[in-house]
């Protein structure tokens, strides 16, 4: 099944903060020790109205290919910003056929041709021009969801650097899970090999994280992963792991 959904306003989630901070405390010392496929297996068979975003860029066929083992009828939030490129979106379509997801749910801005009618905004003001096309439609489309899976790692960048399995979406009421958070590149590679998974066509050209193309570049060796996103700007996230418009940094875990 494949929707296409346009950003719309929901009720908030009323969850209970303190009780959340809890529970996610609770899950990280009981998974501490746990692999990533089986805080991904909890995730969808122990928690209630969970999906997970993806943007099938470099390396996200990895954490897809583990939730479709698990069950192919999880619900996929993958955002077309319309500035993505065409090799992106060609995978995106090639990866859910292959892998058959069949709870696919592509998100698109409603606004954007009022407030970006020539595809320029991202030049004078980046952070709006991701907020319009990346965080509105998420933040739209996770109402009514309990929690979301990613597949941010330590290793990418100093914002990513204490990462943990569960976290608390601060502003939203959510668990954000994160099952590859303790992966490296090698654990990556080595997954892709073993299950004959195809690779983003970006990656053989340098793209190490891939986003919208006209704010994403390849990097050289020895730089983070993300280095190519933003270039040469004070900016490292797209928004929608910010809280209060600046890039979560997670805390040391207790």
């Amino acid at each position: 099944m494949l929707q296409i959904l346009n950003n719309t306003n929901a009720p908030p989630d009323t969850a209970d903060p303190p009780a959340l901070a809890a529970r996610v405390a609770a899950l990280n010392h009981r998974f501490r020790h746990h692999s990533a496929h089986d805080v991904l297996t909890h995730a969808l068979h122990g928690m209630e109205r969970i999906a997970l975003v993806s943007s099938f860029g470099a390396e996200s066929v990895v954490l897809l290919h583990m939730a479709a083992v698990i069950d192919q009828a999880t619900p996929v939030l993958f955002i077309d910003t319309e500035m993505l490129f065409t090799e992106t979106l060609v995978y995106q379509r090639e990866v859910a056929e292959r892998l058959g997801l069949s709870n696919l749910r592509i998100l698109r801005g409603a606004d954007i041709a009022r407030h970006d009618p020539d595809g320029t905004l991202h030049l004078r003001d980046p952070d709006a021009c991701c907020a319009l096309r990346k965080t509105a439609p998420l933040e739209a489309a996770l109402q009514g969801f309990e929690g979301w899976i990613t597949g941010r790692k330590r290793f990418q960048s100093s914002t990513r650097a204490r990462l943990d399995f569960f976290e608390v979406e601060k502003g939203a009421a959510r668990i954000k899970v994160n099952p590859l958070a303790w992966w490296s590149t090698q654990d990556l590679r080595d997954y892709m090999e073993e299950n004959r998974l195809p690779r983003h066509p970006l990656v053989a050209r340098g793209y190490a994280s891939i986003g919208c193309a006209p704010c994403t570049s390849p990097v050289s060796a020895g730089e983070d992963p993300r280095a190519g996103r933003w270039r040469g700007r004070d900016k490292e996230e797209c928004g929608i792991h910010f809280v209060n418009g600046r890039a979560e940094r997670e805390e040391t875990p207790k």
